[in-house]
Order: structure tokens, then sequence, then C-alpha cells
């Protein structure tokens, strides 16, 4: 990545349409690929209950910490390439889809675009993606990571989110 500065970003990743695992490692490996981008760790897979749309299969979920050179609107961008790559259709809202990647956090950066909103404006609202999160952030970032895991503590619906695969 260069001499330039690099930001720390999470990103929540899920699937629920054919071999769930493999798109959520293949857009792992994908954000690994981009030289501006360096995936730092990654959650265990957890599988879960469809929310919004519920008429659908079961979803795969976890998170990732990257290092990235990139601008949030950058990163964010590459991201929406790596759905298309791997065939994400926008038909039915909170459809079924092949992959799903979410920037949740960039930094500290607060901001409210119509492109992008940070922190991401539902991830305290689902334990799907608060689970993975934790997790992966303990890793490195205790006190935030602590933070999401008090309000973790209060939300319902864990119970529905449940370890698949341990990546560690």
């Amino acid at each position: 990545m260069g001499s330039q500065p690099s930001f720390y970003a999470y990103i929540a990743l899920g699937s629920n349409m054919g071999d769930r695992e493999r798109y959520l490692l293949d857009a792992i490996d994908q954000l690994d690929d981009h030289e501006e981008i360096r995936v730092i760790a990654c959650s265990s897979i957890y599988e879960t209950e469809p929310v919004g749309y519920v008429d659908q299969d079961s979803f795969l979920n976890m998170a990732a910490e990257v290092d990235t050179t990139l601008t949030p609107e950058a990163l964010l961008d590459v991201m929406m390439g790596i759905e298309r790559t791997l065939g994400r259709q926008r038909d039915v809202r909170w459809g079924p889809r092949t992959v799903d990647l979410d920037m949740l956090l960039y930094e500290d950066v607060r901001q409210d675009d119509p492109k992008l909103i940070l922190p991401h404006p539902r991830m305290l609202e689902r334990a799907f993606v608060l689970v993975p999160l934790v997790e992966v952030m303990q890793l490195r970032r205790f006190q935030q990571a602590a933070e999401l895991a008090d309000h973790l503590e209060k939300l319902e619906g864990k119970e529905g989110v449940i370890l698949w695969k341990k990546m560690q």
C-alpha cells in the first residue's frame, strides 16, 4: 500500500444464495487482492435468519477488518464492484443475494451522505452484524468492541445468530 496513510474500516459480509461460504471467502479474497486494501482480520461465520424480507433462505454472515489507503467512498465503490463481480442482483430490497458487503465503520468518521452513512445507520439494531463485528474488533479495538458488546447484550434476537464456522 505504499507510503500513503492508511485507515481501518470494518465491513459486514452476508450471503444466502448458492455456495454461501464460497461467496463470502471470494469477497474477502477480492478485498485483499486490491492493491489499496489489506484484510487484517475476519470473524467467524454465523448463520442467521433473514431480516426484513423473511421469505428467503438463511444467511451466512461475518465481519472483516481492513486497512486501506482508499477514502470511504472509494472503498464503497470497490465493495460494490465486488458484489457485482460475484453476481449480486438488487431486485428485491433486503432480498436474496449472492453476497452483500456493508461498510460499518471507517476510522471514527461520521457522515450522513446519500451514498454512504457512517457509522452504518442500522448496525446497532442487528445482532447478525454486531456478533461478528464485536468478535473481529476484540482483536485490536478493545474499547470500541466493549462498547458494542454492551449494546449487543441488550439487543434482542441474538439467539438467532448461530456460530456456523470458526475462522481463527
